[in-house]
């Protein structure tokens, strides 16, 4: 648990507390989720929260910005020495405001952008059509096979018959590896912006566990949540000077007024966690325990879209497998402090909000110390469980096992070695 918070405010600390509390009895498996360590909370929490300042370092316009230009220039300095990248804009609230900056900065209104389909697991800001990227843009989308793979010769075929001005790849909800070279090559043929959301994989590619869309992409953005297991926010990277510049006036003054100085800090403390060796080792294990986690599934015969993991996530159709809806199947597990979210499928025919899919991911779990014994115990309790989901004895009997596992694996307050 991390440290209880002291507030003079009871009822809002008693609010916090009873989320703390529940972070660390529940098993976290959704794949957006992380745990940040307590130098990330310590510098999201500090005074850095009452600057305000518009603007870029030592291009501000307003006074007392010495401090914070430094904090901001740490910031770039290591997430451009994490990705390799020559320009690197920390300011992005979130991954949504990054990608609408990136849409600003590369498009004009109306102009066609190509991404992965939502029901395939793309985003909302990808190009669907309740986003701003559905409704600005002139939103295309392709889709996974019937083997829940991306058809990349199928890609290129939509792209020649839509000629979009940009193309998205990087995902929300696919589990396979994405092949930015073929992407590049699709993007080149029809002269078309490659723009790579790597979200969700950003701390697979800092270890080379993934390839890495840099030198391929015109631009890359990434939350700082997730495998990277920083404060709620996003970056935006890229190696072409002329972008960089558009993206820089996209974020401010195009999207945002003052950046988040605190938040800034809180993602310059990530970058220098996930510069440490140790995170190499997180994202192997990280790596090891999906494909686990995948696999004793897929021997249980349950069905695993596009039918295994190459990263750090995986989608099951519970709705075949177990006769149930994601969002039901989420409740249920839910009852038994297992936290997963549900998630349309490849022609899911329920609405997003209900679904046919849960999502699950190895991110949370893998920093509070699980390894490939736990996961596969987990996913041996999440079968039983959403097997015989109206045995109350044995929620009963799962939920003390939750508690067994939780209590052995207690949130860590640091990731980087005294």
């Amino acid at each position: 648990m991390y440290k209880k918070i002291s507030l003079n405010d009871k009822e809002l600390a008693d609010i916090i507390e009873n989320e703390n509390k529940r972070q660390t009895e529940h098993i976290e498996l959704i794949a957006s989720e992380n745990y940040v360590s307590e130098d990330v909370l310590a510098a999201v929490g500090s005074c850095l929260t009452n600057k305000y300042g518009e603007g870029y370092p030592n291009k501000r316009y307003y006074g007392g910005c010495e401090f914070i230009d430094q904090v901001e220039l740490l910031a770039q300095e290591r997430a451009k020495k994490l990705f390799n990248v020559n320009f690197a804009n920390v300011q992005p609230y979130s991954g949504s405001v990054a990608n609408a900056a990136v849409y600003m900065a590369l498009l004009k209104p109306g102009e066609k952008v190509l991404g992965l389909s939502l029901d395939s697991g793309g985003h909302l800001t990808h190009g669907y059509r309740i986003s701003f990227s559905g409704i600005f843009y002139e939103s295309y989308s392709y889709s996974v096979n019937e083997n829940g793979i991306i058809d990349y010769d199928e890609v290129l075929r939509i792209a020649k018959e839509v000629k979009p001005k940009m193309i998205i790849c990087g995902y929300s909800a696919y589990s396979q590896i994405v092949e930015f070279d073929k992407f590049k090559k699709i993007a080149d043929e029809v002269g078309a912006y490659l723009f790579a959301d790597i979200s969700h994989i950003s701390g697979l590619v800092i270890a080379g566990l993934h390839p890495s869309p840099v030198g391929l992409a015109d631009v890359i953005m990434t939350t700082t949540h997730k495998t990277l297991r920083g404060t709620r926010g996003a970056i935006i990277l890229t190696n072409n000077e002329e972008i960089a510049k558009k993206i820089d006036r996209a974020v401010f003054p195009g999207y945002q007024g003052g950046a988040l100085f605190h938040q800034i800090a809180g993602k310059a403390v990530s970058f220098y966690e996930a510069l440490q060796p140790e995170f190499i080792d997180y994202q192997k294990q990280l790596l090891k325990n999906s494909k686990v986690f995948c696999q004793t599934f897929i021997n249980k015969g349950i069905k695993v879209i596009s039918g295994l993991t190459q990263n750090h996530l995986f989608m099951i159709d519970v709705k075949e497998s177990y006769g149930l809806t994601g969002k039901a199947a989420a409740n249920i597990l839910q009852e038994c402090n297992i936290t997963v979210n549900k998630n349309s499928i490849p022609n899911d025919t329920e609405s997003p909000f209900v679904s046919s899919g849960i999502r699950l991911g190895s991110a949370a779990m893998t920093s509070r110390g699980f390894g490939e014994d736990e996961f596969i115990i987990l996913a041996n309790l999440i079968d039983k469980l959403l097997r015989e989901y109206e045995n109350e004895e044995l929620k009963k009997v799962i939920k003390k096992e939750v508690a067994k596992l939780t209590s052995m694996f207690p949130i860590k307050r640091s990731y980087v070695k005294k």
